[in-house]
């Protein structure tokens, strides 16, 4: 093992591979801060770097992990003891930038905050943003392909990407960097590693597609005392603001009542109603937005679709709406508190979440159950805070059972955004068919056949079993 740490020291100098009792004094991310236990960390400042340490590594058959930001939330970044963790944060400059096909090529490192900022001094706009937009790299973005608040009107992460450079398990580079929107030859590969979560080759670089700046922003928070009005909103929103309508985000009561209590955020609105949306409009003429906007917003108070709304007077106000959107370290300080992200059809949700607090509180009937969430593309996340006694992993693994299981009957999806991971592996079937797993790993077989990245990540080789019903 000493010779593979000497390649590795070799290829990516002193300052680039941390090993021994330093590596404790990094963690395993945002959502799991325990020390990093990995056999060394390996921090290419280049694809030439990054290639000679995957060559090492495919030639000793060490097993690797890919870190971004560690924001993730499934688990994929977790490295183990036997496994080399490799950083791509020094990989974090935007190397080229294309005013007239509004492209720019941004390393895997670099922060998804730098290339919104990069984008906004030319007067355009990267549109993917999700909450940990400050931490978060491109390349963890790419991998997950990540989602957030405005994928209801530009898509998925997968939906800005036009060309991508990757290094394989084997050392080799696929470098498939291009720059146009149309380009019909032969496979699109890239697609492959978008979303892949780092199991089938290492993302180095991207063509990111930017688009036209916004001029106006106008949002509101609307009360609705149900979940069929909350849904009525959205065909009033999709049907009359149009193409401008950009954040479309559903907190339930209880969330808003915790993230607006005693030592919470402002309260902008009552408490006390079922649930509360972010509404978000951007276009490019200021005065007729506004006018357009509030006009909407008049017509469904008025016809009681909306129960109250309220529109920030200022930027400080403004903040604050979204402050209790996304600032929920109160929430997820109810240990344990488990995350859940998942997807379903937006006629579903309703009955789906009904019955979910229900099970939840017949299992535990001081648990506290929060849903907030992308309620315009089909995605909803859940806090849930047991409060009961019990091992954390059988908690775990009981909270999982009555969140996923009634998921397959309704067509929804275990993830909606953050990906597979290490944690909702046994799941994975309930969104899945086994002829789509079958073909998953043997793509995973054909690009890394001795399991080097991401092992165990998303599926394992082996047959797994369905998860057990509680």
């Amino acid at each position: 093992m000493s010779k593979l740490l000497e390649e590795l020291a070799a290829a990516v100098g002193s300052h680039g591979l941390i090993t021994g009792s330093r590596l404790g004094e990094r963690s395993n991310g945002y959502w799991d801060s325990s020390p990093l236990a990995a056999l060394a960390l390996v921090m290419p400042s280049s694809t030439a770097q990054l290639q000679q340490v995957m060559k090492s590594c495919h030639h000793h058959r060490q097993q690797v992990v890919v870190q971004g930001g560690l924001t993730g939330a499934a688990g994929g970044q977790r490295a183990g003891r036997d496994e080399v963790a490799v950083s791509l944060e020094r990989l974090n400059t935007i190397d080229h930038f294309d005013p007239a096909g509004k492209t720019l090529v941004a390393g895997a490192g670099c922060t998804l905050a730098e290339v919104q900022g990069f984008a906004e001094t030319r007067g355009l706009l990267f549109p993917v943003d999700i909450g940990a937009r400050g931490s978060c790299t491109i390349g963890g973005n790419i991998a997950t392909n990540a989602g957030g608040m405005e994928v209801i009107r530009y898509g998925m992460m997968r939906e800005q990407v036009l060309g991508l450079e990757v290094v394989l398990a084997d050392g080799s580079v696929l470098s498939s960097m291009n720059q146009m929107a149309k380009n019909n030859a032969g496979y699109d590969l890239k697609q492959l590693f978008i979303g892949s979560e780092g199991t089938l080759g290492i993302v180095t670089r991207a063509v990111l597609r930017l688009r036209p700046a916004t001029h106006s922003r106008e949002t509101a928070l609307v009360a609705c005392n149900s979940l069929a009005e909350v849904i009525a909103l959205l065909d009033s929103a999709q049907a009359q603001l149009g193409e401008t309508l950009t954040r479309f985000e559903v907190m339930d009561g209880p969330y808003y009542g915790a993230q607006t209590g005693p030592g919470g955020h402002r309260r902008a609105l009552a408490a006390g109603y079922g649930w509360y949306v972010l509404v978000e409009a951007r276009g490019t003429s200021p005065e007729r937005d506004a006018q357009h906007f509030q006009g909407w917003l008049d017509q469904v108070v008025t016809s009681a679709i909306a129960a109250d709304a309220v529109v920030p007077g200022n930027s400080r106000q403004l903040a604050n709406l979204w402050q209790i959107r996304e600032a929920f370290d109160g929430i997820i300080a109810d240990r344990p508190c488990f995350l859940y992200d998942v997807s379903l059809p937006i006629a579903n949700m309703a009955s789906y979440v009904e019955e979910l607090r229900a099970a939840v509180h017949s299992q535990w009937p001081s648990a506290a159950l929060y849903t907030l969430g992308h309620m315009g593309d089909g995605n909803l996340h859940f806090f849930l805070s047991p409060r009961a006694p019990g091992e954390i992993n059988g908690l775990k693994s009981q909270a999982d059972n009555l969140v996923y299981r009634p998921l397959a009957a309704l067509g929804g999806s275990v993830s909606a955004e953050h990906g597979i991971g290490m944690d909702k592996k046994p799941w994975l079937s309930h969104s899945r068919s086994e002829a789509e797993i079958a073909v998953m790993k043997r793509i995973k077989t054909l690009l890394d056949p001795h399991e080097l990245l991401n092992r165990g990540r998303i599926f394992d080789l082996a047959n797994g079993s369905e998860p057990e019903s509680i």
